[in-house]
């Protein structure tokens, strides 16, 4: 065997042991997502068209489209907040089963009733409380003079024609 061959071999099997350890193993695609895993993103999804209804239960042929592309988007590899994400960024917060700022969500209609009932009481207590004599404008006083000098004289006028 002559010197040329030997080093030829040598470079093929170190040239073959290269190949063999750069190879990577090669799965199937994972299977698709199962229905239950779709509608457990859908059922935190409600309709954007259809009213007040979860989109895993809505019978409409726009829900089914949107499962599958919840589907397709699991497939994708695409986690649950990104899929969520998706749908409030094409068709707004309102498709949230829960608000995306729950504190808000509960303090504002507290807030808005404790104001309300503050107003109505203040109303109330305003409309209830008795006008005192002293409370009485300087603007009142004058229009009260006027109105007895006005008094006076009309007495005075009737008091000639008699």
């Amino acid at each position: 065997m002559s010197k040329n061959f030997l080093r030829d071999t040598q470079y093929a099997i170190l040239l073959l042991l290269i190949l063999l350890s750069s190879a990577t193993t090669v799965f199937a695609q994972d299977p698709t997502p199962t229905d239950d895993e779709v509608n457990r993103i859908a059922k935190e999804l409600y309709c954007p068209v259809c009213e007040s209804t979860p989109l895993d239960v809505c019978p409409t042929e726009a829900c089914r489209q949107w499962r599958e592309l919840i589907r397709s988007m699991l497939a994708e590899g695409k986690s649950e907040e990104e899929i969520k994400q998706y749908f409030v960024t094409q068709y707004g917060a309102r498709v949230l089963s829960e608000p995306p700022n729950r504190w808000a969500s509960y303090l504002v209609p507290v807030a808005a009733f404790l104001l309300g009932a503050f107003l109505l009481f203040r109303g109330f207590r305003l409309w209830l409380r008795p006008v005192t004599a002293e409370s009485a404008s300087p603007k009142d006083e004058a229009e009260s003079v006027s109105q007895d000098d006005y008094v006076r004289q009309l007495e005075e006028e009737l008091k000639k024609r008699k």
